[in-house]
C-alpha cells in the first residue's frame, strides 16, 4: 500500500486551507484526519458539516456512539481522539473502558446506548431486537434510534479512512483492552 502523508495547509486548496484557519483557531491544531480528508475537494467540508449537525443525542451520549463503534472497527486513531474528548466531557478513565466495551454499569441508559451502538456495528445493522427494545424501555425514541444508526455510520467515516490511511495518530494513545 501507498503511503498516506498527512497534507500541509499549502498542498490543498483554498477552499480547504480555509477550514484548516477555521479548526486551528477552534482546536488549536489541524487533526491528522481532517488533514487527510483534504486531499478531496469536499469530503472535509461534507463531514464536517454531517458531524456538526443537530443530533437528539448529548455530546456525552455521541461519544457513548464513537467509543463503542471505534472499539469495534478497532481504529487506533478514533479510539485515541474520542477518549481524549470523553474525558473533556467529563468520562473517567475506567468509564472509558467500559463503553468501548459496549457497557455502562454506572448509568443504565448509556448502558443501553453503549450496546446498542456496539450491536449495531458488530452486525452491519442487523441489531439484535432485545437489545432495540432493552434501547427503548431505556426511555429513547425512535427518533433517537435513527439518529444513533447516523451516528454509527458518521464515526465509521473516520474509522474506515484511518484503518485505510493508517496516517499517524496525533491524539495520545488510548489504552489498551485486556
Amino acid at each position: 500500500m501507498s503511503t498516506f502523508n498527512v497534507p500541509t495547509k499549502n498542498e490543498v486548496s483554498q477552499k480547504n486551507q480555509e477550514i484548516f484557519n477555521q479548526l486551528e483557531k477552534g482546536l488549536g491544531f489541524v487533526p491528522n484526519l481532517y488533514a487527510t480528508m483534504a486531499y478531496s475537494e469536499n469530503a472535509l467540508s461534507n463531514f464536517l458539516n454531517f458531524s456538526n449537525s443537530k443530533t437528539s443525542f448529548s455530546v456525552k451520549e455521541k461519544e457513548v456512539i464513537n467509543l463503542a463503534v471505534s472499539q469495534v472497527n478497532q481504529c487506533e486513531y478514533c479510539l485515541a481522539a474520542h477518549t481524549a474528548i470523553g474525558k473533556m466531557n467529563g468520562f473517567s478513565d475506567s468509564e472509558i473502558i467500559e463503553l468501548r466495551q459496549g457497557k455502562a454499569s454506572f448509568d443504565s441508559k448509556l448502558e443501553s446506548l453503549a450496546k446498542l451502538s456496539k450491536n449495531i456495528a458488530e452486525n452491519r445493522g442487523a441489531t439484535e431486537a432485545v437489545i432495540v427494545n432493552s434501547f427503548f424501555n431505556a426511555g429513547y425514541t425512535k427518533e433517537n434510534l435513527v439518529d444513533a444508526i447516523t451516528l454509527v455510520g458518521e464515526i465509521t467515516i473516520t474509522n474506515y479512512l484511518h484503518k485505510t490511511t493508517e496516517v499517524p495518530v496525533d491524539f495520545p494513545q488510548a489504552e489498551a483492552l485486556v
